[in-house]
């Protein structure tokens, strides 16, 4: 059979299909180019990849790249939520992390920060329900029950005063384990046997605080009271004692030293705080006594002071207060009140406990991630005066320059600068930057680079209380807020803060850019992008945030925030002061998950 005369178009039909393919792909990818580029999917399709590694930055390269694109602005949409079970998460002090480690001497309890690169990138949401804050004075008594609905603490304290569910509300009556009928009661028992009153006594530490009653009745009376507990059954003591406007940590006395520097409270107090004190050769009370200023007093209620069964224990405490020095001021059913030595202790002369002097080598003021010492720290180690009865009486100790700064590099000159500067520049965000600072909208403040604490004392006309952190890559200056009788913590800002979310109503930062650098270096230590997740995590919805730095800076800050749901405003800086700065206003957006 003979071969039919086709074209030759149609004798290679197969030819033609694989051409037409390769064309057709060609043009569709060039078609494709166009609309990723220059219509509004490209957009679109760049965030939701974006997104995607927001989900997934188990893979450090990845979390790098994402940083990177919202450092230099490129996402067009926020940061994600975080998923609703994390309304309450602590990154350092997770419990589904930390119960896998060692129980000995609490270590399970304290800060366990995880690898960045083990964290995902996410806000924080409220709680269903969430309200913004009842204010100050008000918080005091009660706050929203929504806000926080962790019904266990007051079920297991209710009958004992510390608090009880009214409809909407968590009221507070004041009480707790060992003054159930109320903490001024208590206050007003304590003042019979040391100087509430008058201006003596300005700082004070309450462990194991509950929500912090003790604190917070105890500012009608002058003295500021730092609370701290742990992370514990209870769920979320520090977390009432924040909402209800009273300065709280989440802190453990475990195997470290605690965040504060030496010889810095004028009165350490434990009610029921169940601390051992005399366990591990007394470890827990030469930490309090490094704590405890010269002339400071020890209150101590509860067990194991003439408590039922525990005649050894009680024996033990008395032996370890006379080993250093300690005088006896009363034994008042169950609370013991004792009074620090002026001087310098006298453990070669009287030490019944086998205790023994710290090195002249050693800083008590050494106290980020610093493991307890098994010696008494010297009194003779903090250079100038910090005993009660040398330092001015508050309000005057606020102003005046403390030994601890005069003793430092012209630390005169430099207090007194500080001081001035910073009376200047609060009057400025008020009066021109219309910064809600002294209304009752601000009770919970933090600066993030405190140095001596001049951003706080300025504010002490207004209704706030401020948590100065001292960053513990920077010189040692915690010592100086403390004896101006302010409060605050050691804390390296390359880590998450040690507080529950929603926690503060304002967070102020001069130098942003320089908590995450290197010692003298210009080498971040880490990014930009984490610490202001951090400080949205820790920031009440509508709270505020104040950033000074360079202009550079602040405008890399501007682009951040925008992916942290910040609405920014950017200033110039008040017209008397010098150097390269703008201040950015920010405030944090209030919204919900779907």
């Amino acid at each position: 059979m003979g071969h039919l005369n086709l074209p030759a178009s149609k004798r290679n039909p197969r030819q033609w299909k694989l051409l037409d393919l390769v064309t057709a792909t060609f043009f569709g990818l060039v078609f494709l180019f166009f609309l990723l580029v220059f219509t509004p999917l490209g957009d679109s399709l760049a965030a939701s990849g974006r997104q995607t590694l927001l989900r997934s930055t188990s893979d450090p390269r990845q979390r790098h790249r994402l940083v990177a694109l919202i450092e230099a602005g490129h996402n067009a949409q926020p940061i994600e939520a975080c998923p609703a079970d994390e309304v309450d998460h602590m990154p350092c002090e997770d419990p589904r992390r930390n119960s896998q480690l060692s129980r000995e001497m609490n270590f399970y309890r304290e800060r366990h920060c995880p690898p960045v690169e083990d964290t995902h990138l996410c806000l924080i949401p409220p709680p269903d329900g969430y309200k913004i804050s009842v204010q100050w004075p008000q918080s005091l008594h009660k706050i929203w029950h929504a806000n926080m609905p962790h019904d266990k603490i007051a079920d297991r304290k209710g009958h004992q005063g510390w608090m009880k569910k009214e409809g909407e509300h968590f009221i507070f009556p004041g009480g707790g384990t060992m003054f159930p009928e109320g903490a001024v009661q208590y206050i007003e028992k304590l003042g019979q046997y040391i100087p509430i009153k008058g201006g003596v006594l300005r700082t004070a530490l309450d462990m194991g605080c509950g929500v912090a009653s003790w604190g917070g009745y105890l500012l009608k009376e002058g003295i500021l009271t730092l609370s701290f507990a742990p992370r514990d059954s209870h769920k979320a003591q520090i977390q009432f004692a924040l909402e209800r406007g009273v300065p709280a940590f989440v802190a453990m006395l475990g195997t470290r030293r605690l965040p504060y520097p030496a010889f810095s409270f004028d009165l350490v107090h434990c009610s029921r705080c169940l601390i051992p004190f005399t366990a591990y050769n007394a470890s827990y009370f030469i930490e309090v006594n490094r704590l405890l200023r010269p002339g400071g007093y020890l209150v101590i209620s509860g067990p194991p002071v003439q408590w039922a069964k525990q005649d050894k224990e009680w024996a033990d405490l008395q032996a370890v207060a006379r080993a250093l020095c300690y005088e006896l001021i009363a034994v008042d059913g169950n609370t013991v009140i004792w009074k620090k030595p002026a001087g310098d202790l006298c453990l070669s002369n009287q030490n019944e406990y086998g205790l023994e002097l710290c090195d002249e080598s050693d800083d008590p003021s050494d106290a980020w991630y610093f493991k307890l010492k098994k010696c008494v720290s010297r009194t003779s180690a903090v250079k100038g005066d910090c005993a009660i009865g040398t330092i001015p009486k508050w309000p005057d100790r606020l102003m005046k320059a403390p030994s601890r700064a005069v003793h430092m590099k012209n630390g005169l000159d430099l207090f007194d600068a500080d001081t001035r500067r910073w009376v200047r520049r609060v009057a400025y965000y008020k009066n021109s930057l219309n910064v809600k600072l002294g209304t009752p909208a601000i009770r919970n403040v933090m600066d993030m680079n405190a140095f001596f604490g001049s951003f706080a004392a300025a504010l002490m006309p207004d209704p706030v209380w401020v948590m100065n952190v001292v960053p513990a890559r920077k010189p040692s200056t915690l010592g100086v807020i403390y004896d101006r009788g302010l409060i605050g913590v050691y804390h390296d800002w390359c880590e998450p803060f040690s507080t529950y979310p929603r926690s503060y109503d304002l967070i102020h930062v001069a130098g942003i850019e320089s908590l995450l650098k290197m010692p003298g270096s210009s080498k971040n230590r880490c990014n930009l992008v984490d610490l202001m997740v951090e400080m949205d995590r820790i920031l009440r919805p509508e709270g505020t945030v104040i950033i000074r730095d360079s202009p550079e800076v602040v405008d890399k800050v501007a682009r951040v925030a925008l992916a942290v749901r910040w609405l920014v405003t950017i200033h110039e800086k008040e017209p008397e002061s010098s150097g390269r700065e703008k201040i950015l206003v920010a405030t944090k957006s209030f919204w919900k998950l779907h």
